[in-house]
């Protein structure tokens, strides 16, 4: 692709990252603010006896409102160029795929490595729960996690792609998923576990909250590959609309 050719697509990315990111808005402040109010309230409950009032520096409502749509539209528009650049190297790389299957394979990969197996190790935690005093060393431990999960399905891709003359397809994509959930598996037994959850934390609160968080994700990378798929095809595959056009003027002549 030549430098124009990827700018367009950047532009798009983002511009599919920013839809993504409302529609993944409008799921988390509906399935998932009002878990996140019920972990504060029992925080606070719990926590009151012991450290009374505290000023807010940020009101809860704008917490809920402006800086939810903030945090996730930025998030939206910065992983959609992230994602675009991707599908710049991944176009015609990762099989006969025309664009609109490139960008559902992409954001599913996107969304498993960055997301669901990181996840599965460190998952998401209400943010009044946990030790303060350790949010340091888990933000740490769940980035880690994350490029170790973004490189070993990097190195299962290339896997998949040497084995594939050898013994087809098939078995190199098996040979490929098989050889990054064991990488996955030593990566999960070798970092520490952290567990910060109070024991008298609801758990259906608790479960609610992470199915929600994940509810978001899933919106959020499935409605960019939706959104990016069309965008790419309409730039990159003009030419069906052009012809129709045409005949259409020819006719009328």
């Amino acid at each position: 692709m030549n430098s124009t050719t990827v700018r367009n697509l950047l532009v798009r990315g983002m511009l599919a990252g920013l839809g993504a990111g409302v529609l993944a808005l409008v799921i988390s402040y509906w399935l998932g603010e009002p878990n996140v109010d019920a972990a504060i309230g029992f925080e606070e409950a719990h926590a009151a006896h012991s450290h009374g009032d505290e000023a807010e520096l940020v009101s809860r409502s704008l917490q809920s409102t402006a800086g939810l749509a903030t945090g996730i539209l930025v998030y939206g528009v910065a992983f959609g160029g992230i994602a675009a650049l991707a599908y710049c190297c991944a176009l015609g790389r990762v099989g006969r795929f025309g664009p609109r299957p490139t960008a559902l394979l992409l954001s599913g990969c996107a969304l498993l490595a960055v997301y669901v197996v990181p996840f599965l190790k460190y998952p998401a935690n209400p943010p009044a729960v946990g030790n303060p005093d350790t949010i340091g060393e888990r933000t740490t431990l769940y980035f880690l996690m994350i490029v170790l999960s973004v490189l070993l399905a990097i190195g299962a891709t290339l896997l998949g792609k040497r084995l594939a003359p050898r013994i087809g397809t098939w078995y190199a994509t098996v040979a490929a998923v098989l050889g990054f959930a064991v990488a996955v598996g030593v990566a999960f037994a070798v970092l520490p576990v952290v567990n910060d959850v109070p024991g008298n934390f609801p758990a259906a609160l608790l479960w609610r909250f992470r199915l929600s968080a994940l509810a978001t994700q899933i919106v959020l990378w499935g409605g960019f590959g939706l959104i990016f798929g069309e965008l790419a095809h309409r730039y990159l595959r003009p030419e069906p609309a052009r012809d129709t056009v045409s005949r259409g003027v020819s006719a009328g002549q």
